[in-house]
């Protein structure tokens, strides 16, 4: 910036300078006129005057502008009534610095609500906090992945999980960790990383987290479903030739027997034939096994169209309306709203649903009162929810976290296919199942679309 003051400031000293000095000559004559002196007197005043009047006239108009400069809040304005070119200067000067001070600050503040609004909208969750505890951003992201609507200091997250704050606490630069949270009806696994910061002298750290539950399972089911193809064509081809040969031999046999053309004894014959029936039996039973089992690597795509929940579950109950009757088991269905839809496959879901249903049918140990639930309502995220809800015997918490893994069953005969096949329909819709259970009081399982 370029002060113009020079030529007048440079004027008024020079005259000051000039009438000192003619007043020193005037005073060190011998015929001091007393006018001339007392002219000079007044001149040099005047001068001096000027000078000082220019010099608070600056600081007058100048200090409210400075001001808000200084303390971010330029909305001031310099303005002077002044004829002074010198007031006129330092007024254009000064307005131009306040009009280039107003545009960075709306600059900034517009720099500062962008990426607001990028931290607040992106789908990883962000977190940063001091050293003292105090949060200063928490994203909806995270507010989302640990069920809060606020927090201001980390010990308000200590109510949704201890080990998750000690992990923020922890946790250093570029470290890493995976930890276990409960999230509503589900139990999510969220990747925390962290990064250590220096912000205006005070140290920062910065945690991003991500709920990684859906790519976990994913991979855990693609290396089942790898695992199953290995193990169904092994057996297969092992087991293929042993029934067929089984069953030309029993067939043989039987037909020996019934013509009485056998050398042997005949008790020796048909314990003969009862072995080579039992190893047909047992072969053919474990190559219906195997076919179960591909069924987890053979989900039809799913063919989706707009189904109404409430009558879906009036035709399921109506369904085992039979079975339910003969074992003294009362079922009640609710759908609010009572026109929700979904868009699914309408036969794949159905085939969860009858899983489940049959599941809860036979959760019951001849208890009186047995009842099952079909429920239907809409979440606040807006996600419609299907519930089937028993109150029979529960689940142990220890087979709770294994009840979706292909091949486990809480039943003697049980396949273990049921309830991963579900989940892998479930997911196929872009939704999951999830299970609560209460030893001795029931089980429900839910399905998010």
């Amino acid at each position: 910036m370029e002060f113009n003051w020079r030529s007048p400031l440079t004027t008024r000293i020079a005259i000051l300078v000039f009438t000192s000095i003619a007043f020193a000559f005037v005073l060190d004559g011998k015929d001091t006129s007393i006018l001339l002196s007392i002219g000079l007197i007044i001149a040099i005043a005047f001068q001096a005057s000027q000078l000082i009047k220019i010099a608070e006239h600056a600081n007058t108009t100048t200090s409210s502008p400075l001001a808000d400069i200084r303390y971010d809040e330029a909305s001031s304005s310099f303005k002077t009534q002044s004829a002074d070119p010198v007031a006129q200067q330092l007024q254009r000067d000064m307005n131009e610095a306040l009009n280039k001070q107003r545009q960075t600050k709306r600059e900034k503040d517009s720099e500062y609500q962008f990426f607001k609004n990028i931290v607040q909208h992106v789908g990883i969750g962000i977190l940063t906090f001091k050293r003292d505890g105090t949060i200063q951003i928490i994203n909806n992201a995270a507010k989302r992945l640990m069920r809060i609507e606020r927090a201001d200091r980390l010990d308000d997250l200590r109510d949704v999980s201890e080990a998750l704050v000690e992990a923020f606490l922890k946790l250093k630069t570029g470290g890493r960790e995976l930890i276990r949270v409960k999230n509503g009806d589900e139990t999510v696994q969220l990747s925390i990383y962290a990064i250590e910061l220096t912000l205006r002298g005070e140290e920062v750290k910065l945690i991003s987290m991500s709920n990684i539950q859906s790519e976990l399972e994913e991979k855990e089911m693609e290396a089942w479903q790898n695992l199953v193809r290995v193990l169904t064509h092994e057996i297969m081809n092992s087991v293929t030739p042993i029934s067929s040969l089984a069953g030309v031999v029993e067939e043989e046999l039987g037909r020996k027997l019934g013509l009485n053309e056998l050398s042997m004894k005949r008790d020796e014959a048909e314990d003969m034939h009862l072995s080579v029936q039992t190893i047909s039996k047992r072969s053919e039973g474990l190559i219906k096994f195997v076919r179960e089992f591909r069924s987890l690597t053979h989900i039809p795509k799913p063919k989706l169209s707009e189904v109404a929940v409430k009558p879906l579950l009036e035709e399921l109950a109506m369904l085992h309306k039979k079975e339910l009757a003969d074992k003294n088991i009362s079922i009640s269905i609710s759908v609010e709203p009572t026109n929700s839809t979904v868009h699914v496959d309408k036969t794949l879901i159905e085939q969860v649903l009858i899983n489940l249903i049959k599941n809860a049918i036979q959760a019951f140990d001849e208890k009186v009162n047995a009842s099952i639930s079909l429920a239907s309502y809409v979440n606040e995220k807006g996600n419609v929810i299907i519930s089937v809800k028993d109150n029979g015997t529960g689940i142990e918490p220890e087979a709770l976290e294994k009840i979706f893994i292909p091949f486990f069953s809480t039943k003697k005969t049980g396949s273990g296919i049921g309830l991963s096949l579900s989940k892998q329909i479930m997911r196929q819709h872009e939704g999951n199942i999830t299970v609560k259970s209460v030893l001795g009081e029931g089980t429900e399982f839910l399905l998010r679309f």
